[in-house]
């Protein structure tokens, strides 16, 4: 897996203003779930990130198959996430599902920035201002975020501000476990962690500066034929800035960038590279979900759901380990 990913990103080329990147990516995503060896002593259930095209990308074909009792597609109240939902009678034997979608993936380029801030209200963004259980925006994160962004007046100065600083302090810590939990307080102790974790304390940082922020959780596509992906989920993150809307960010795909290629701070390459994730996203992904502490639909038994980039199970009120896909068990396939 870690040889495959070096040649993943490896192979993006986005590097210099004479090369151009493929316009889109697409593909077939298949999930397969089964989870027949789990205890059968209670009703299982079966929550996972339902993908909706948007102006990025476009989802068809859609295919659900399993043999489960009930099946449907909710959303979450808070954030409107989509949630595809299954559930298998105590007793089930056998509890398989699979689903699998096809999808068009354009890279995000929105780097026109106007000249002049718009006037804007903090109110209509408040769901992207306040604190989250592991995201607070007060204490030692709004006295970081305030010297960070000191000698700055406008958003999207402040907002480039804290992505550099990330770039600059933050690493990738390749023995994180998944993508990380994003605890924005532990890792502003120690800065190693992967996607979730450096997106989190850039949302964190954005929203103590007073900056409408949030991460999106999804998966990575391909580029053979075909690949496990199973273990491919990724996060990545935008601003808002008032009179342009939202702004693409990835700094966690700059860190895993220069650990994969071996890369200083101040090496051309990884200058390249902050250049493109400021405002830019490759097409190699696939927006999933967004939001933090979510409760569910129908409401899991357990605490508010920390992200939403993996599936979520419960047999009875246990819940699987979500980070262990072959104890879970579940497989990802990318076809393109």
């Amino acid at each position: 897996m870690k040889k495959a990913l070096i040649v993943f990103f490896a192979s993006l080329v986005m590097l210099t203003p004479s090369v151009v990147l493929a316009a889109s990516q697409t593909g077939t995503i298949t999930m397969e779930f089964d989870l027949s060896k789990q205890p059968n002593s209670d009703d299982t259930q079966l929550w996972i990130p339902y993908p909706l095209s948007d102006r990025d990308q476009i989802i068809t074909k859609i295919n659900l198959t399993g043999d489960f009792a009930e099946s449907a597609v909710y959303s979450d109240r808070k954030y409107s996430t989509p949630i595809l939902y299954m559930r298998w009678n105590k007793g089930a034997e056998s509890r398989k599902a699979q689903f699998s979608f096809h999808v068009e993936r354009q890279e995000v380029v929105r780097r026109d920035f106007p000249t002049k801030e718009a006037a804007w209200d903090p109110k209509d963004f408040a769901m992207y201002l306040e604190a989250t259980r592991l995201g607070p925006i007060d204490g030692v994160v709004k006295a970081l975020a305030d010297k960070i962004t000191a000698d700055k007046s406008t958003v999207l100065t402040k907002a480039r501000a804290i992505y550099d600083w990330i770039c600059e302090n933050m690493y990738r810590d390749p023995k994180t476990v998944g993508c990380g939990k994003g605890d924005v307080c532990l890792l502003l102790q120690a800065p190693g962690g992967k996607c979730t974790d450096i997106h989190s304390v850039f949302v964190s940082l954005c929203r103590a500066a007073g900056i409408p922020a949030r991460e999106i959780f999804g998966i990575r596509q391909g580029k053979e034929a075909k690949v496990d992906i199973t273990e491919w989920q990724h996060c990545w993150a935008e601003f808002y800035l008032p009179g342009y809307g939202w702004v693409p960010v990835d700094p966690a795909d700059v860190r895993k960038m220069m650990l994969t290629q071996n890369l200083e701070l101040t090496s051309v390459k990884t200058n390249e590279y902050r250049a493109y994730f400021w405002g830019g996203w490759d097409q190699y992904r696939v927006k999933l979900a967004v939001g933090r502490d979510i409760i569910l639909n129908p409401p899991q038994t357990g605490q508010p759901l920390n992200t939403f980039g993996y599936p979520y199970a419960e047999i009875g009120t246990t819940v699987l380990d979500f980070y262990d896909p072959a104890k879970f068990s579940y497989t990802f396939t990318y076809r393109q």
